[in-house]
């Protein structure tokens, strides 16, 4: 069984990805609380006959749940069940510039400025972006794009590389 956890920046494509996993045959289930995840991959183990294929979604909408995601993991891990992490990110002012465009509200960012919540969801996130198998940054992809490395990853088993450049 192939089990993803979905998670990133919140504007960065965590929906769309969810969206494509669900035409490739994964069982997808977004935003469920933290703690209800031991139970889920319980069941799924049980049910692994007919669930071979899973992605979970997680994002800050499950802030106070975050502070436990960590533990579950190691638990899951010690445990022997398998899982592995795609965390998507983009450029701060591109988050910006999308959360214009969809007159969206930013899950951190409730009367506040949509770059400071942006920032203090980086920080609140740092901990899984380490932990993550896969890292994608969205900033300059099209939805195409995005869905080509998904389906490289996760459809097609390729090896995935994750490659910066950084020039100071």
């Amino acid at each position: 069984m192939r089990f993803v956890i979905v998670t990133g920046i919140s504007g960065a494509g965590k929906s769309s990805v969810m969206k494509m996993l669900e035409d490739i045959g994964y069982f997808c289930v977004d935003n469920l609380p933290v703690r209800l995840i031991p139970k889920l991959t319980k069941l799924m183990i049980s049910e692994s006959k007919t669930l071979d294929r899973v992605a979970l979604g997680v994002d800050i909408r499950n802030l106070q749940g975050l502070s436990e995601l960590e533990d579950i993991l190691d638990a899951m891990k010690e445990s022997g069940y398998r899982y592995e992490i795609l965390f998507l990110d983009a450029d701060s002012s591109v988050l910006v510039k999308r959360y214009k465009e969809t007159r969206r509200n930013h899950p951190l960012a409730l009367q506040g400025r949509v770059d400071k919540a942006i920032e203090a969801e980086r920080e609140e996130l740092a901990f899984i972006k380490k932990r993550a198998d896969y890292i994608t940054d969205t900033s300059h992809m099209l939805i195409r794009e995005l869905k080509h490395e998904i389906d490289k990853i996760f459809l097609d088993n390729e090896e995935y590389e994750n490659f910066f450049v950084t020039i100071l």
